[in-house]
């Protein structure tokens, strides 16, 4: 649950702000912490949010491919709520929740082929500080993916990055959606993994 945020939440209002609590409810069940804290400068959240509707309308990248590399960059900058909230919404997308809950510990993790794991490493390359992407990573998801999906993973692990920060930042942590719904909780990552991009 969450334990308080570093920005108070604000109170939403006005018609944009019916609307947006109007889509939260009916996409999450209520409206979380998040929305009032960002509801702080609206028209951050509400660019954020108009980014994030136009990252969901990509489609060159498998959508199981997309979530678990978007969940391993959550993972990895450390944002608990970018990951409950992906494996929440991997139910409404279809995915395998079994392999979906196994993201944080892909590496121990047997359910994953190559190219997921691919995929996820990746993923964790691009969130390090400088991006530990190798050439010959980018050549291997060249030749698996083809160019366009390629870019698409790669902008989908940046609006990742963005979004995971700054929930980090502001202290927005998870609000439990998964276990809401029923879902088995996520894997944990293990100490030995925490930290490793090789």
């Amino acid at each position: 649950m969450s334990t308080g945020t570093r920005v108070p939440p604000a109170e939403v209002t006005g018609l944009y702000g019916s609307l947006v609590k109007a889509f939260a409810r009916k996409m999450m069940g209520k409206v979380p912490d998040s929305v009032g804290v960002l509801w702080n400068h609206p028209a951050v959240m509400k660019d954020a949010m108009g980014i994030g509707r136009k990252v969901e309308q990509w489609h060159e990248l498998d959508r199981s491919l997309a979530t678990y590399a978007v969940m391993a960059a959550a993972a990895t900058v450390g944002c608990s709520f970018c990951l409950d909230f992906n494996y929440f919404m991997s139910r409404d997308h279809g995915l395998d929740e079994a392999k979906v809950r196994e993201v944080p510990r892909w590496r121990e993790a047997s359910v994953f082929t190559p190219l997921e794991r691919r995929v996820m490493e990746y993923a964790e390359a691009m969130c390090q500080t400088p991006p530990a992407v190798t050439d010959e990573l980018s050549d291997a998801l060249l030749a698996d993916l083809g160019p366009a999906a390629l870019v698409e993973l790669a902008a989908r692990v940046a609006f990742m990055n963005m979004s995971a920060r700054m929930n980090v930042a502001l202290g927005i942590r998870s609000e439990e959606f998964a276990d809401a719904c029923g879902l088995p909780p996520l894997a944990v990552r293990s100490a030995a993994a925490v930290g490793s991009t090789s």
